[in-house]
C-alpha cells in the first residue's frame, strides 16, 4: 500500500473527485488546490513534496480554446509546473503519476483510423497539446520512473463538461447540433480515478499509460447516448461538421486512446464508455 498521496491540483475536475475517493478510503492524503499549490513556483513544490509521497498530478491548464490566447501561461502550467514536480520527487525520493492527454496527438491518419497506442507518433495541433506534451518530457527528463497517464474526454456528467452541459441543453433546447466528425473516448471520472488508485499503489507501474473507457466515440454518438440515458429523444441530437462551430483550437478528428498497455500491466480493464456513462447518468439519479 502506498505512503501518503499528495494531488496537485485538487479543485479540478479529477482532483476533487480523488480527493473524495481518498477520503472515503481513509488513506493519508495531502489535497491541494491550485490556491495552495502553485505548480510554477518550483520552491512551493520543493516544501510540499515528501520523501515517499506518491504525488498525482491533476494540476492543468484545461481551458482548450484560451490556451490559444495565453500560450505562455499554458507553458508555464502544463510543462514548467508539471518539470517543477517531478524535481521535487526526484529530490526527495517520491513517486509521481502525471495526467496528461489525448490532444498529443495529431488525430490524423493515412489509412483507417484506429485506437493510439503508447508509442504511437505524438503530433499535437494545438497549444493546449503542445504544451501537455511538453510537460510529459519535462516529467520522464526530470523523473525517468514517473507514470504519465493520458486520458481523454473526461467527464463527471454536471456542470460544464459534455456530459453535464448536454444534460442541460437537453433541458433547454428542442434540439441540439453536435460534432460528429471528432472521436475519441469518454471517460467517466469514477473510472479513471479508480485506475489512478491501481497504479499509485503499484511500487513499479510503466512510465506512460492509456486509461480510458474502452471503444470509441464520436461526440454526436455521445450526445445521443446521453439523450438516450436520461430518457429523452435521441434523435433531438442533429449531426454537423466542425466547421458549423469552429474554435479557435484546432481538435483532434481522432483521438481514441487504446488501453492496451495498461492491460497488460495486470490492471483491472476499464468498462466499455457505454457502461461508464450508465453508471454516470445512475449516480446522478
Amino acid at each position: 500500500m502506498a505512503n501518503r498521496i499528495v494531488i496537485a491540483g485538487a479543485g479540478g475536475q479529477v482532483g476533487r473527485f480523488l480527493a473524495d475517493e481518498l477520503t472515503a478510503r481513509g488513506r493519508d492524503l495531502l489535497a491541494c488546490t491550485s490556491a495552495q499549490w502553485d505548480i510554477t513556483d518550483p520552491a512551493v513544490a520543493a516544501e510540499i513534496v515528501g520523501p515517499g509521497d506518491v504525488v498525482i498530478n491533476c494540476a492543468a491548464l484545461t481551458a482548450v480554446d484560451a490556451a490559444e490566447a495565453d500560450e505562455p501561461r499554458a507553458f508555464a502550467v502544463n510543462a514548467t509546473g508539471a518539470g517543477n514536480i517531478a524535481r521535487a520527487c526526484a529530490a526527495v525520493g517520491a513517486r509521481l503519476i502525471h495526467i496528461s492527454t489525448d490532444y498529443v496527438f495529431s488525430g490524423e491518419f493515412t489509412g483507417s483510423p484506429r485506437p493510439y497506442e503508447v508509442d504511437d507518433p505524438v503530433g499535437p495541433r494545438s497549444v493546449y497539446g503542445r504544451s501537455k506534451l511538453a510537460g510529459e518530457q519535462q516529467v520522464h527528463a526530470a523523473l525517468p520512473d514517473a507514470t504519465v497517464v493520458r486520458t481523454a474526454w473526461v467527464y463527471t456528467g454536471v456542470g460544464a463538461d459534455f456530459v453535464g452541459t448536454m444534460r442541460r441543453l437537453e433541458s433547454e433546447r428542442d434540439t441540439i447540433e453536435v460534432v460528429a466528425d471528432q472521436t475519441g473516448s469518454p471517460t467517466y471520472v469514477a473510472d479513471l480515478v479508480a485506475a489512478l488508485l491501481q497504479i499509485a499503489d503499484d511500487p513499479a507501474p510503466p512510465a506512460l499509460l492509456h486509461v480510458v473507457n474502452t471503444g470509441p466515440a464520436s461526440r454526436y454518438e455521445l450526445a445521443r447516448a446521453v439523450f438516450a440515458g436520461i430518457g429523452a429523444d435521441p434523435g433531438r441530437v442533429r449531426p454537423v461538421t466542425s466547421d458549423r462551430h469552429p474554435r479557435p483550437a484546432p481538435r483532434p478528428v481522432y483521438s481514441a486512446l487504446s488501453t492496451a498497455r495498461y492491460e497488460a500491466a495486470g490492471y483491472r480493464p476499464l468498462r466499455s464508455w457505454q457502461d461508464g456513462l450508465a453508471a454516470a447518468l445512475a449516480a446522478l439519479r
